[in-house]
């Protein structure tokens, strides 16, 4: 089995039918995944009851000092 190659394709240089509309709600959907992201991210981004930590990490553990479970 060989790769398939740009050649063959049959919608190289035009997307037509089906797989057009597919495209586009694709990108209508990511469009609308953006607006609701940056109206709930306005109105709830800043947290005005964070908590306050002093302290200090001295050492950051790597995935080789961490338990295996």
């Amino acid at each position: 089995m060989s790769e398939p190659r740009l050649e063959d394709i049959g919608d190289y240089n035009t997307l037509k039918g089906e797989k057009k509309k597919i495209v586009w709600i694709v990108i209508i959907i990511g469009l609308l995944i953006g607006l609701i992201y940056s109206i709930v991210y306005r109105y709830y981004g800043n947290v005005d009851d964070s908590i306050q930590t002093n302290d200090i990490i001295k050492i950051v553990p790597n995935s080789k000092t961490l338990p295996v479970r």
